[in-house]
């Protein structure tokens, strides 16, 4: 079963992307590398609670 998360920009606080986790997964949060449309760059985006 997998979970839904909202992803949002470390240096800007946007929150830009949703994506699927699975419930096994370990612990800690996610932290992908995308691109923010409010910034114009690639950041690093967290999973946000």
């Amino acid at each position: 079963m997998a979970k839904k998360v909202v992803l949002a920009c470390s240096e800007c606080s946007s929150r830009n992307y949703t994506t699927e986790k699975r419930d096994s997964a370990s612990g800690s949060r996610l932290e992908i590398k995308k691109y923010c449309k409010k910034c114009g760059k690639h950041t690093l985006h967290r999973e946000t609670k």
